[in-house]
């Protein structure tokens, strides 16, 4: 499936469950409820998957987890904060390098309207 569309399938899904639920709930609850949208637009979802670091020819886990991996190409990290800070742009950017994955999305739940809460990053 290509990148684009599933990033779109995904964020389908980001404004459905913001829709549903609103802001102003717990990033965990729309982990859970993205995870299950996605999976019912039969996307494959990995919910906190690790990713280790590689240091000094060793992997080691310093317990980094994604948010959610779709299809294992595009990273989901979710937020449900007052304002996205750089250093949550800079978590996504870390993952992205971290797994080689290509694509990334930084969604933040607490906004009133959800296309102000996303960020389309590139590793």
């Amino acid at each position: 499936m290509e990148i684009n569309v599933i990033t779109g399938e995904i964020l389908q899904a980001a404004i459905k469950v913001h829709s549903v639920l609103g802001p102003g709930l717990l990033e965990s609850a729309y982990k859970a409820c993205l995870s299950h949208e996605l999976r019912k637009r039969d996307l494959r979802v990995a919910v906190e998957r690790p990713i280790p670091i590689a240091y000094d020819g060793i992997e080691i886990d310093v317990g980094y987890r994604i948010d959610l991996l779709v299809e294992e190409l595009v990273i989901v990290e979710l937020k449900s904060v007052t304002k996205v800070l750089p250093l949550h742009e800079a978590q996504l950017l870390a993952y992205l390098k971290l797994s080689g994955r290509p694509v990334g999305l930084l969604i933040n739940f607490n906004v009133p309207r959800l296309v102000e809460g996303v960020r389309r990053m590139v590793n």
